[in-house]
């Protein structure tokens, strides 16, 4: 096993509207022919491959690994609402058959930043609820803040708050570099600051004036992520997604070309790894 592995998300593929979800498979094979060693994928795009029986063979004849599994909800009451509580458990029960892959939550982001402090001290007491029930059934959990005008925990003040309310938690942090930087910070800061919590990665690039950025092209200085993480003996998975507009059009040529990155840049980086 290496030290520090690359995987690839599906949001690319959420661009451009429906026209990718239940179609899994097709995705794992453009992610495998980039060059990735795993994917993480969002809940919608299952379909069949709900079945984890289904999955793993799906994974195995790829040559992938589920590295996380990314459920998004809205978790704006203190309490989970039953149907989100059925979800979480439902995805648990998928994750009991691979006990190597993070569970990662994401809230979505609301229309506004009204009634902010309630709205964080709910996502809190949610995720924490979530991260218990998963930890005694083994499974590790991450949260992912990220930065549209209505999110919850998008700037540094914010990051306080939602770090206080991880801290010694059952929940670890995902910093995604695009949203810290679209948040005004720097990402290696934030990566010291709470280092700690950190136990899933999220690279993606962005453009100096706000728009998102095909891997390589924008301001993110991937190098020096790269190297922070090495320095710390981080030993958990990266995951690359795009999010920049070509997405919309060709997602897969866009994960190849990220391929290339990730075989011509981020590899010699990590150091550890065959091409």
């Amino acid at each position: 096993m290496y030290p520090i592995k690359i995987a690839c998300e599906t949001y690319t593929w959420q661009m451009p509207g429906e026209q990718y979800k239940g179609k899994l498979d097709h995705i794992l094979r453009v992610i495998s022919k980039a060059g990735f060693s795993g994917i993480e994928p969002e809940t919608s795009f299952f379909g069949p491959l709900e079945d984890p029986v289904r999955m793993r063979e799906a994974l195995d004849a790829c040559g992938l690994e589920l590295a996380a599994l990314c459920h998004v909800e809205d978790w704006r009451n203190p309490k989970e609402s039953a149907g989100e509580a059925h979800r979480a458990g439902k995805w648990m029960d998928f994750l009991a058959h691979f006990p190597d892959t993070l569970y990662l939550l994401v809230q979505m982001p609301g229309k506004d930043r009204q009634d902010l402090v309630a709205r964080q001290s709910n996502v809190l007491s949610c995720l924490n609820a979530i991260g218990a029930r998963a930890s005694a059934r083994g499974i590790a959990c991450s949260f992912h803040p990220n930065s549209p005008a209505g999110s919850v925990f998008r700037t540094a003040e914010d990051y306080a708050v939602l770090m206080e309310g991880l801290h010694a938690g059952p929940v670890g942090y995902c910093p995604d570099v695009g949203h810290i930087a679209k948040g005004g910070m720097d990402p290696v800061q934030i990566l010291s600051a709470y280092r700690s919590l950190v136990n899933l990665v999220h690279y993606k690039d962005i453009h100096a004036d706000g728009r998102w950025a095909r891997t390589g092209t924008g301001v993110i200085d991937f190098a020096a992520i790269t190297g922070y993480l090495k320095a710390t003996g981080y030993t958990g998975w990266i995951v690359m997604e795009d999010e920049c507009d070509r997405a919309i059009s060709d997602p897969d040529g866009l994960t190849l070309e990220a391929g290339k990155y990730l075989d011509g840049t981020l590899k010699p980086l990590i150091g550890n790894m065959t091409p």
